[in-house]
Order: C-alpha cells, then sequence, then structure tokens
C-alpha cells in the first residue's frame, strides 16, 4: 500500500476548521472537501501550509486521521506589527483600482516588484486604512482532518 512521502501526489478529503477558544463557542468550518469532490495536491509543493503537508507524511492510502494544532502551529503566531495603519493615499495607490472595501474584506495589494500580498481590512476611515497582514488563521488553533484516497 502506497504511502505519502515528500514529493507524492495524493488525492484526499480534507478539512480544516478553528476550535473553540478563539472567542467562539463552537468549531467552525474554514474549508472541506468532505461532502464534494476530493483535492490532489503534491506534497511539499506548497499547495497546503507546511505544518498541514508534514501531518500527512507516512499516511497510507485509506487512512483517516485528525490533527489538533495549538494556537499558532498551523500558520504562525500572530505579529502585532502586521497590522498597520496605511494613509488612505497609500491604500488607494497600491489596493485594485475601483473595488470598494468594507471591514472584514480581504484586499489585495500590489508590491512594487509586481509580486501580490493581502491582508484583511479592519478600519476604513477618510484619511486612514488598518489592514492586518497576518495570516487570517495565525494564532488559532486549528484542527485538520483527513481521509487519504490514493497517493502516486
Amino acid at each position: 500500500m502506497a504511502v505519502v512521502e515528500l514529493g507524492s501526489h495524493v488525492t484526499l478529503h480534507y478539512r480544516l476548521a478553528v476550535l473553540p477558544g478563539d472567542g467562539a463557542a463552537d468549531e467552525r468550518d474554514v474549508v472541506s472537501t468532505f461532502d464534494g469532490h476530493a483535492a490532489t495536491l503534491q506534497v511539499g509543493a506548497g499547495q497546503l501550509a507546511t505544518p498541514l503537508e508534514q501531518r500527512l507524511l507516512g499516511l497510507a492510502e485509506g487512512t483517516q486521521a485528525q490533527f489538533d494544532l495549538a494556537p499558532g502551529e498551523g500558520y504562525g503566531e500572530r505579529n502585532p506589527a502586521l497590522v498597520q495603519t496605511l494613509s488612505r493615499a497609500v491604500f488607494d495607490a497600491n489596493a485594485e483600482p475601483g473595488e470598494s472595501y468594507a471591514p472584514g474584506d480581504i484586499v489585495q495589494f500590489r508590491a512594487p516588484d509586481g509580486q501580490g500580498f493581502s491582508g484583511v481590512l479592519k478600519m476604513h476611515g477618510d484619511s486612514q486604512v488598518v489592514v492586518d497582514f497576518n495570516h487570517p488563521l495565525a494564532g488559532l488553533p486549528l484542527r485538520f482532518a483527513v481521509r487519504v484516497i490514493g497517493v502516486l
């Protein structure tokens, strides 16, 4: 029976959820393929966060497993320095032109080198904007459940 290794192509169902403890009373799904089409990915290619990919290593076809990740283990700890106050002019010059944003929206920015990055809009005022550039799951306790269907 095939076992997941670095570089393997894996077809699986997976579910990623935020566990209670972040102010929520109940576990809440971030993504789940269990009610739809399975996902196929290459382990080590960065399609999942590295700590999630590491949980797949050594699992055999047909395995069902569930892993709980401590706060910060899946997507790192929250970094207060990544919550930035920008002038409205800087925000407008670097966000997608013509878009209308509200607090909680994910905003895509263009970097000078042409690369893109994103942040969560926290506050949108006339002269200033606050954007959180932490990963939305940073610092949260997570549950990662998988069912490995096939390994190549």
